[in-house]
């Protein structure tokens, strides 16, 4: 729940894995070479005990650079992600690992950014007895990929949620990121969900996370609108008080002030059109 640190090792992503006899999935690789490096460790521990097969693919769930820097640590296994968050981590990788090693110093030792290698359309896939459907969305990211095993109950909810943590808003349109959970909602009613892994935060056995993040955007877009129409200054923004529900998150004190910082302009800019 906290922001990228030296003293959290920049640890800050829900990853996971998906084993099973018939093959392995991997869903995120964490920030680092050395946590990819740590997290294919621990899978590979994990897979004997349970008789699970080797891992057919790792998916980058968006750009995001916790999402895809411990690639590295899986150059041989397949990489994958939505085509255009690949084209993303093309883009923007060298900005993101520029800042992280600022950010996390030398918990970044040795990390290069490692694109997913491989396009994946969504659709619905078997693992062995997992029935598994990769649904596409955009929002929080201009491609947002959404994991949900039918079979399990379980959701990799990727960018799109967040629990009890300030959502991070870089490539954000909160229109369509609210879209997106409104839709992803109405999805999963159907399921009997046992475990909702958000971006950030705590993992639950129900939609509060996708919640908290909807009443999150809903007060951020009302307060910037009314703040651009009153005139009010980034400054002046930033200084309004937090409602009592958002205050304790986790990273308030640094991530409020970037979505501010980052989605304030349009709204004046909108404002003043009008």
């Amino acid at each position: 729940m906290e922001d990228f640190s030296r003293s959290n090792g920049c640890n800050i992503i829900n990853t996971g894995v998906i084993a099973t006899p018939q093959g392995t999935w991997v869903v995120n690789t964490g920030p680092s070479f050395l946590y990819g490096q740590q997290q294919r460790q621990a899978v590979t521990q994990l897979l004997s005990p349970h008789k699970a097969g080797a891992v057919q693919q790792v998916l980058n769930l968006n750009l995001h650079p916790d999402y895809f820097f411990g690639n590295q640590a899986w150059r041989d296994v397949p990489t994958r992600a939505l085509a255009g968050a690949i084209q993303g981590m093309q883009a923007e990788g060298g900005a993101y690992a520029d800042n992280a090693y600022t950010l996390c110093g030398d918990w970044m030792k040795g990390t290069e950014s490692t694109p997913a290698k491989e396009a994946i359309a969504p659709g619905r896939f078997k693992l062995g007895t997992h029935d598994i459907e990769l649904w596409r969305s955009h929002g929080h990211t201009a491609d947002d990929l959404v994991l949900i095993d039918h079979s399990s109950g379980v959701v990799f909810a990727g960018g799109l949620v967040f629990t009890e943590r300030v959502p991070t808003v870089p490539h954000a349109k909160l229109d369509a990121w609210l879209g997106a959970l409104d839709a992803l909602e109405a999805k999963l009613k159907p399921l009997k969900i046992k475990a909702l892994v958000p971006s950030h935060g705590p993992v639950r056995a129900d939609m509060q996370g996708l919640h908290q993040t909807r009443d999150y955007l809903r007060w951020l877009h009302q307060l910037l609108q009314d703040s651009a129409k009153a005139g009010l200054d980034l400054s002046e923004v930033i200084a309004l008080p937090v409602p009592t529900r958002f205050a304790r998150w986790g990273a308030i004190d640094t991530e409020y002030p970037r979505n501010v910082i980052s989605l304030y302009p349009a709204y004046e800019r909108a404002a003043l059109v009008r």
